[in-house]
């Protein structure tokens, strides 16, 4: 019996944070060990509580942990998974990706890690057609990064329009779909 695949799942700070709920159930629920890393802007949407149960697996917030990860967990993490999911991905985190700025778990993670990364924008309409955000997702594309969506639809900001992020179910096929393609680590 082979292992489990190893998967990680980012967080940032966007309210679409509920449907990663649903992403994080289905993958673990088709065999799947996924860990989350959440941004403090996630920790506003959406309860690290929720992830915990769901993974069976503390989820990963601080850059400098106690004693968990004696080489850091962007290094320890990184290491570990085969796959860097973020959902949903915000405008600011996409501009931190674009310019390898790294100034938490999360940002810090990526630049660490080496194998395929996956994400799934998520934000207002008018911000997901301006010039920089759209430069930044250029770049990223050019970079090698995977995308899912942003999806035309209803948004919290009570407007319809392209931004709204990917289901869940969307996200998931091409987590499977990537992992398929890839060897376990």
């Amino acid at each position: 019996m082979s292992a489990p695949r190893e998967i990680l799942v980012g967080v940032t700070g966007g309210i679409a944070a509920f449907k990663t709920a649903a992403l994080v159930s289905d993958l673990v629920q088709s065999g799947v060990g996924v860990t989350v890393v959440m941004t403090g802007g996630a920790r506003k949407f959406i309860g690290e509580a929720t992830f915990r149960a769901l993974t069976g697996r503390p989820v990963a917030t601080r850059s400098f942990p106690r004693d968990d990860h004696p080489l850091g967990p962007h290094i320890q993490l990184a290491r570990q998974a085969e796959l860097l999911c973020i959902a949903p991905t915000t405008a600011n985190f996409l501009a931190k990706a674009a310019h390898g700025i790294a100034d938490d778990l999360l940002s810090t993670l990526l630049l660490s890690f080496t194998g395929p990364v996956i994400l799934a924008p998520a934000m207002n309409k008018e911000m997901w057609t301006k010039p920089a955000v759209q430069r930044n997702v250029a770049q990223l594309r050019e970079d090698g990064y995977h995308f899912v969506g942003p999806s035309e639809g209803w948004q919290s900001c009570r407007e319809r329009g392209v931004g709204r992020m990917a289901e869940p179910a969307e996200i998931a096929a091409e987590v499977r779909r990537l992992l398929e393609q890839s060897k376990p680590v």
